[in-house]
């Protein structure tokens, strides 16, 4: 029927994007070092915690990953639209009969995808707690919840500041800053620092329970999936991404 041919017209076009970007990470050579660095790393660091507790529990091992994913994530968006500027395709690709939002949702879905599927390489771990004992599944799963909503907060504004630059080490480096403030604004000693500084603000205390994404991403880690948390990421994803929008749309003018 006739009122379902732009819908169907929109997704078709999103997906022609986020095929061409899937195909751009699996064949770059930086993605997948960046993805082998990523799984060695934070699988050392859980095998060295595993060992040294002797705990059937993959919890060690999404405590640091907030910490990975601050240059992770950054090197996998930095590529999204400041390779397109370097290589003087950013002009051809405005030029297509593609609305800006399917050219964002294309880039981001293929970078979101191809976390997911980093991500997954944790999954051996989980397998291996279930021979060796006999793991809280509910919370494992969990866990990987959180691990997926905060790998897509992180794409969301790595993309939009890919978009305002044609420098990719540029994008990598205020990536990482920004998601450097979002984790460690929601640690217990900076937030007493900054309390400390400004006693009658509580620029900390506000920091911490407004802006961190730390106390939604722990609310996953102890196994609670609230509605007030998914709401928080799914409304800051969609503000970076409503944001890069918006720069794609000023620069058809």
């Amino acid at each position: 029927m006739p009122e379902f041919r732009a819908p169907r017209a929109y997704l078709e076009g999103l997906l022609v994007i986020c095929a061409r970007e899937l195909e751009a990470y699996f064949d770059s050579p930086i993605a997948y070092i960046c993805a082998t660095a990523f799984l060695v790393l934070s699988g050392t660091t859980f095998m060295n915690s595993f060992f040294l507790d002797g705990v059937v529990d993959m919890s060690p091992y999404f405590e640091v990953l907030p910490f990975l994913l601050i240059p992770f994530i950054p090197a996998l968006a930095m590529r999204s639209w400041a390779e397109e500027r370097a290589q003087h395709t950013f002009e051809l690709l405005m030029t297509l009969p593609l609305r800006p939002s399917q050219l964002v949702l294309g880039k981001y879905l293929a970078a979101l995808g191809f976390y997911l599927v980093v991500l997954a390489g944790s999954l051996p771990i989980a397998l291996m707690l279930c021979w060796l004992g006999d793991p809280d599944l509910g919370l494992i799963l969990a866990n990987y919840l959180g691990a997926g909503a905060l790998g897509a907060f992180f794409l969301a504004f790595g993309v939009l500041v890919s978009c305002l630059t044609r420098n990719q080490i540029v994008a990598f480096v205020l990536a990482a800053l920004i998601g450097f403030f979002f984790v460690f604004s929601g640690y217990e000693q900076v937030v007493e620092v900054l309390d400390g500084l400004s006693p009658a603000w509580q620029v900390g205390t506000w920091l911490y329970e407004s802006v961190s994404v730390m106390p939604h991403y722990q609310a996953f880690g102890r196994g609670v999936v609230a509605l007030a948390d998914v709401f928080y990421f799914a409304l800051m994803s969609g503000f970076f991404l409503w944001a890069n929008d918006l720069v794609l749309r000023r620069s058809k003018l």
